[in-house]
């Protein structure tokens, strides 16, 4: 019979994990895989205008999905939508092309693909050392 508790993913769990489990799921749901030398990142952002309500960014090795919802709420009814700002960051893999990123919006589903050099960060560079 599976296990319904989550299995500890090491002995000290990363920050990002203690958060997620302190605050409950990630307002933004991603999936991510390589696939033919391209990291590829989906986010479920349904409803929200990709012009003016979500952005992608990258800096310094990480890839941030940022996107924004405002309340269309009425008096009467309840909503379990949620609204606000919604940020999600991940660390792009060795190799990462931040130049070449490409990004679509299509049926609720933003795709982020990021090409990558094979090998990784690319060939070892040998510098000589000399005496002083």
């Amino acid at each position: 019979m599976p296990s319904l508790m989550r299995r500890p993913k090491g002995v000290l769990p990363g920050i990002a994990d203690l958060l997620e489990g302190a605050l409950g799921e990630h307002p933004v749901r991603i999936e991510e895989s390589m696939d033919d030398g391209t990291y590829v990142v989906r986010a479920e952002l349904p409803g929200l205008d990709p012009e003016n309500q979500i952005k992608v960014t990258t800096q310094e090795g990480l890839l941030t999905i940022s996107a924004e919802r405002s309340s269309e709420s009425s008096e009467s009814g309840r909503s379990e939508f949620r609204y606000g700002s919604f940020t999600r960051t991940v660390s792009l893999p060795q190799g990462a092309d931040p130049s070449k990123i490409t990004a679509k919006y299509a049926d609720g589903i933003l795709e982020v693909k990021v090409p990558v050099r094979e090998g990784g960060a690319g060939n070892p560079v040998h510098i000589d050392v000399s005496r002083d």
